[in-house]
């Protein structure tokens, strides 16, 4: 179940940064599709209700989002991915390098690696799968 955006907002209050519309806007872009998207996309897409909006003001709102556990980020194709952070219970994505569709991986292999490397703890993972969905390959 996903959080709505005056969960959002009460997450922005609560770090103590702004409440802005342009900050609520990205936020719902990001809660309207269920992929990683690029700082570019996110740009091309804000500029519509937004003209002129810079590269850098999305960025920096893109990072302060991501340091306040709004949006989990990654790298394919070469560049920084950002998409809802999934914080309802944990998990794992697959991730279609071409079209960028994400999906859920439930199962977990971190207790076998942890049983494969005798005495360690492992204390933080993150495990993305990439690769064509149906409809790209």
């Amino acid at each position: 179940m996903h959080k709505e955006l005056a969960d959002y907002e009460l997450m922005l209050k609560d770090a103590k940064f702004k409440v802005t519309k342009k900050r609520l806007r990205m936020i719902e872009l990001f809660m309207e599709d269920e992929r990683y998207l690029s700082a570019k996309e996110i740009q091309e897409m804000m500029n519509k209700e937004y003209p002129g909006i810079s590269y850098d003001t999305i960025y920096r709102n893109l990072h302060t989002l991501k340091d306040i556990n709004v949006l989990e980020q990654t790298t394919f194709s070469g560049e920084m991915q950002y998409k809802i952070s999934c914080t309802d219970h944990h998990h794992h994505h697959f991730i279609c390098e071409s079209c960028g569709e994400t999906r859920v991986v439930q199962y977990c292999p971190v207790q076998t690696w942890e049983n494969e490397l005798d005495g360690v703890k492992i204390n933080s993972h993150k495990v993305e799968l990439y690769g064509l969905c149906e409809a790209c390959r």
